[in-house]
């Protein structure tokens, strides 16, 4: 009998591969970082075939690790960095131009013309989203108007486009399924998430040929078997969505006002809205969640480009830091930042400014200012940037966030979840799994095939490592905040016109 379910956690900087038990407890872990391609300021990219070779790569160590076969493995699901962009050839399977990441600028000037032609209400009444390069549509756009002889492919039907979900199950099946799910469908710009179907004024208005794009079913349903070859045996594939929304899955938010936090590459706040579509009047978007049965829901979404990549920076780029976690000793190095602030607008600003054209910073530098000044305000940026997606969030919301589930890599720096209590004013709770996006997955595709027999069996599962609870003075959070909104004022619009 099957004792394992697979979660492929394919993310931004990293491809992973955790078996979970029926308990939802880590068995085995494989982590492999690939390459981040950065061809000139603000574009990112990434190749296709790293990605799968990377992900397949840590599929099979994982098994190796405790000894498992394919059969041991009852199902897979996939979970994966939204909105990043592959198109490639329906018969050869190679993609004609390197996968355009979530974070990529290159379309900016395309939103701009969004504006102008008045199709922003259009696209925020049907899609949930505020246009944005952050989104599928200007991509695949782009490759098309820019690839040689891309645009004449797609029209005769050669070319396919998929977020990376569609891309390993295209690959895990050897070709045989084009498919995605509701979650990562309400990503692009071109899904229609009231009537759940890609929508033809978009599609038209973008001029992408309806055929590049994969059949659209639910989160949690067999989608087909991966090739025999690849694992030892057909496994079923049986769950799949993005990575926010697999982690409020894994969190066990299923009902409406259910929230939780990754920090993660990026900063991720999601509030389950039922199967009410909450517009939002604060800069959130509106998107796709699961409910409990595995169907279609709603919720209320905050994004926050750069959260735990500006860990990755310190150590990968600015060379301060040997390993992310030596971070957190930093911060405790030191009383505070010396009144030093970083906003890492690398890639501009997400909800609730939504302002393409920001860019990074360092503010409030005096020469006593150091090494752990600097890395500790970098840190607290996570916990700034939360608060302000938190606080547009309560605003549509009408309701006061006491408590805050989170989750993803960095929520295991205690200093931080500290700060982010403190700053919140509020609670802050971390699961004993840490790594609910992966979870998330897990389950999804585990109550597809009967592993795990409801909701309520996962919630069992669920449980409390450790709960941050709010110690700062008043004045001194109101003062700090204050230096914060000043700071991110200076970035604003800063690569406009240049």
């Amino acid at each position: 009998m099957a004792r394992y379910v697979m979660a492929l956690d394919q993310g931004t900087t990293s491809s992973r591969c955790i078996l979970f038990d029926k308990e939802g407890r880590i068995c085995s872990l494989a982590k492999k970082e690939f390459t981040q391609y950065y061809p000139q300021p603000g574009w990112v990219e990434h190749d296709p075939h790293e990605i799968w070779s990377s992900q397949m790569a840590v599929a099979m160590e994982a098994m190796s690790q405790i000894g498992a076969d394919s059969d041991d493995i009852d199902s897979i699901g996939i979970t994966n960095q939204r909105e990043t962009t592959i198109v490639w050839d329906r018969r050869s399977g190679n993609p004609v131009f390197p996968a355009i990441v979530w974070q990529c600028r290159r379309t900016a000037d395309m939103i701009e013309q969004i504006e102008k032609d008045g199709m922003t209400d259009v696209i925020r009444r049907k899609t949930g989203l505020i246009p944005d390069a952050y989104f599928s549509a200007t991509k695949v756009r782009w490759i098309l108007d820019h690839v040689d002889g891309a645009r004449e492919a797609a029209e005769r039907g050669d070319l396919l486009f998929g977020t990376v979900d569609t891309w390993l199950i295209w690959r895990l099946t050897k070709g045989e399924v084009h498919v995605t799910d509701y979650t990562n469908a309400s990503r692009t710009m071109l899904f229609d998430i009231h009537r759940r179907q890609w929508d033809e004024e978009l599609l038209s208005y973008f001029g992408i040929p309806r055929s590049m794009l994969p059949e659209v079913k639910p989160s949690s349903c067999v989608y087909g078997y991966t090739s025999e070859h690849l694992l030892g045996r057909q496994i079923p594939i049986s769950g799949a969505a993005g990575d926010q929304q697999a982690a409020l899955f894994g969190q066990c938010c299923f009902e409406k006002g259910d929230v939780k936090n990754t920090y993660g590459t990026g900063c991720f706040l999601l509030m389950h809205t039922g199967n009410e579509a909450v517009e939002s009047g604060q800069g959130m978007l509106t998107t796709i969640a699961v409910n409990a049965d595995g169907s279609p829901g709603y919720a209320l979404e905050g994004s926050v480009f750069i959260s735990g990549a500006a860990i990755q920076w310190l150590r990968d780029e600015m060379k301060i830091l040997e390993s992310a976690a030596e971070s957190e000793i930093y911060c405790y190095s030191v009383p505070d930042t010396n009144g030093v602030y970083v906003v890492p607008a690398f890639t501009g600003l997400g909800a609730p400014y939504w302002d393409q054209y920001a860019r990074g910073a360092v503010l409030g530098l005096t020469r006593g200012a150091g090494k752990a000044h600097f890395i500790r305000a970098t840190v607290e940026s996570l916990a700034y940037q939360a608060y302000d997606v938190i606080k547009a969030m309560e605003q549509d919301a009408g309701t006061s966030l006491r408590s805050l589930r989170v989750d993803g890599g960095a929520c295991a720096n205690n200093f931080l979840m500290q700060f982010q209590a403190d700053i919140l004013k509020g609670s802050v709770t971390r699961p004993s799994c840490i790594e609910t996006t992966a979870l998330g997955a897990a389950y999804l595709a585990g109550l597809a095939t009967g592993f795990w027999a409801d909701a309520d069996e996962i919630r069992n599962n669920w449980q409390v490592e450790r709960t941050f609870e709010a110690e700062l003075p008043e004045e001194r959070r109101l003062l700090l905040l204050k230096g914060w909104k000043k700071a991110v004022s200076c970035t604003r619009e800063w690569a406009k016109d240049l």
